[in-house]
């Protein structure tokens, strides 16, 4: 017996409403944002691939195992990793 599995990680930062600016500088945060990324060298796939990461296979059941107890929580006080 096997597992078919797909894994997707996605990041995200929050540079629309930083703390500092949230009472209305958000056009302005935006605006440096855009501009920031088109005088960038870096290429539109680079930036993809920090921030989006996609995969998908067959695992046994002892791997599948392995990793339902790795992403199952503990308990609520356990915090952060």
């Amino acid at each position: 017996m096997y597992y078919r599995f797909s894994l997707v990680l996605e990041g995200e930062q929050d540079v629309l409403d930083p703390p500092e600016e949230a009472d209305g500088g958000r056009g302005d945060a935006l605006a440096e944002l855009v501009q920031r990324l088109e005088a960038g060298t870096e290429d539109p796939s680079e930036l993809e691939a920090q921030v989006h990461w996609e995969r998908s296979g067959v695992a046994c059941a002892e791997c599948r195992t392995v990793a339902v107890r790795m992403l199952t929580p503990e308990s609520e006080d356990a915090g952060p990793h």
